[in-house]
């Protein structure tokens, strides 16, 4: 996991400013492709919904352990929650959802773990399938699912939610940094996200880096650019339209300042 992510590179881009303008028209959105493949049946739905579910497992898992269940099937009944949705039409919760992949979701892996029928038949079929290339050792080994916690499964998915499509973002800088030849600057740097970064400074970066500190403070302002660029992306993806952005940076706002336990 690359998360290095928090409120404060959030905080890079407020609620309510403008995403950056690089040009291009605002692109069809993979939530809004499956949006759309309610009524006409698109192609591509299921692909888009498939990277959507790849992207975004740790939420759906992290909820289905929070409910008490053991790693082992908590991991089943997340590849055979995603069989699931994946191999049906299961758009029902999309209203009540509010028309967000988010929403939508949690919605839908609520009911889903009431359903007792549902749980058992996920479990049989996820057991050894593989729906979605899932880590769960990972998310234990980093103490993600704390058992003292008081915080509820709805509260640990919406910040694991969080933290994923952060590190999305991360992972997508790192790849245009690494694309252009820069992955060196970008790994110097990207602690800068943060408002305070690390205790190095940005003299001791350019020194290592045998760049002045004057350039070190224009690569770390284009690094928060391309940031605040990629957030704004990412959260379209997982919307309906772009009106709804700034509501989700609000929403992303709000789930880091909960008490998590």
């Amino acid at each position: 996991m690359m998360n290095c992510m928090n409120e404060e590179t959030i905080a890079l881009t407020e609620p309510g400013q403008a995403a950056p303008q690089n040009g291009a028209a605002f692109p069809a959105t993979h939530w809004s492709v499956v949006l759309r493949a309610r009524q006409s049946g698109e192609p591509q739905a299921a692909a888009a919904l498939a990277e959507l579910c790849q992207t975004y497992w740790k939420p759906v898992y992290a909820f289905l352990r929070r409910q008490g269940n053991t790693p082992h099937d908590a991991e089943d009944l997340t590849q055979g929650f995603f069989a699931m949705l994946l191999e049906r039409d299961s758009f029902a919760c999309v209203e009540e959802g509010k028309g967000r992949l988010r929403s939508f979701l949690l919605v839908a892996v609520k009911r889903f773990a009431a359903n007792e029928h549902e749980r058992d038949s996920a479990l049989k079929r996820g057991g050894g399938k593989m729906t979605v290339a899932l880590d769960a050792e990972e998310m234990e080994q980093a103490g993600i699912i704390e058992p003292a916690t008081t915080v509820t499964p709805e509260i640990l998915f919406e910040r694991q939610w969080a933290l994923a499509l952060l590190d999305s973002v991360l992972v997508k800088l790192r790849d245009e940094y690494a694309k252009d030849g820069k992955e060196v600057i970008f790994n110097a740097l990207k602690d800068r996200l943060s408002a305070d970064g690390d205790s190095t400074t940005l003299a001791q970066i350019a020194a290592t880096l045998s760049m002045s500190e004057g350039a070190m403070k224009v690569a770390v302002y284009r690094l928060r650019q391309r940031y605040r660029r990629f957030l704004h992306e990412e959260i379209a993806l997982t919307v309906e339209s772009p009106s709804e952005v700034n509501a989700e940076i609000v929403h992303l706002f709000k789930v880091f300042g909960q008490n998590t336990g």
